[in-house]
């Protein structure tokens, strides 16, 4: 609130949200100048806060929800403001990164935040094969209309028995977090549609080496029953593998055979 009060320019994602918030603190505006930057008008509106800067005038940011940066479209405002050589400062707040890894039930020792994956499928899952060889825990921002697509997918990509959580809402009234392996929360996607803002958190495989041997005897069980690409999902899902490294293994053992 200090910030707010002492800034001599405010800069703010929604204006009208930032107003709000100050008259219920009793924080007067005067006659400070308000300037709106977002995702839309950043090119427009940054020249006018640098030569607030520039005059010597201090100014502060407000993100609409979350913390500045993450995901927001401050990063660009703050990374011109140093390239400038002037001093930039955090007043943090909340952070749907760190709640939900609060939250999630997860390992939080070593994370990595991906934002969001790109929307179509085919290029979702070349990402998520990239990030799914980091050992950390992945955590990536969501639309509620996508979410169920793209579980599906890093359920297809990084195995089905990984890991995960859905945490959706955070501190609000219909906060909720779904925790199990990608393949179960795929399927609870599958049955009901997800409203407002979504964190997807993906654990990090699992670090022992595989056991190549039992693969390949597992697999050799399953195509006496299976075709070859059933069989790689099946043995794929029941270890927690990705399912193409286990196509893949099988592919290589019909070779061998032949």
């Amino acid at each position: 609130m200090d910030v707010l009060a002492s800034a001599d320019v405010l800069a703010a994602e929604d204006t009208r949200t930032l107003r709000h918030l100050m008259e219920i603190h009793g924080i007067p505006l005067g006659d400070r100048h308000l300037v709106a930057y977002h995702d839309h008008n950043g090119p427009q509106a940054r020249p006018k806060i640098m030569k607030a800067l520039e005059d010597g005038k201090s100014v502060a940011y407000a993100s609409e929800a979350g913390t500045p940066l993450v995901a927001d479209p401050g990063f660009q405002l703050s990374k011109e403001a140093i390239a400038a050589g002037y001093p930039v400062y955090a007043a943090p707040g909340a952070s749907a990164v760190l709640t939900a890894l609060t939250i999630a039930g997860l390992p939080t020792d070593k994370f990595l935040f991906a934002g969001f994956l790109p929307n179509t499928s085919s290029q979702r899952k070349t990402a998520l094969a990239e990030l799914g060889q980091i050992p950390a825990t992945l955590v990536f921002y969501e639309s509620p209309k996508r979410v169920a697509a793209m579980v599906r997918d890093a359920a297809d990509v990084l195995g089905a028995g990984r890991s995960a959580a859905i945490c959706r809402e955070l501190t609000k009234k219909f906060e909720e977090t779904l925790r199990g392996s990608l393949g179960d929360l795929s399927g609870i996607l599958a049955e009901r549609t997800l409203k407002g803002e979504v964190v997807v958190l993906i654990d990090r495989g699992n670090p022992a080496a595989v056991n190549e041997i039992s693969i390949e005897q597992q697999l050799k069980e399953a195509l006496t029953t299976m075709s070859l690409r059933d069989a790689s999902e099946a043995v794929a899902n029941a270890n927690g593998l990705p399912r193409r490294k286990v196509y893949q293994m099988a592919l290589a053992m019909g070779k061998d055979d032949g």
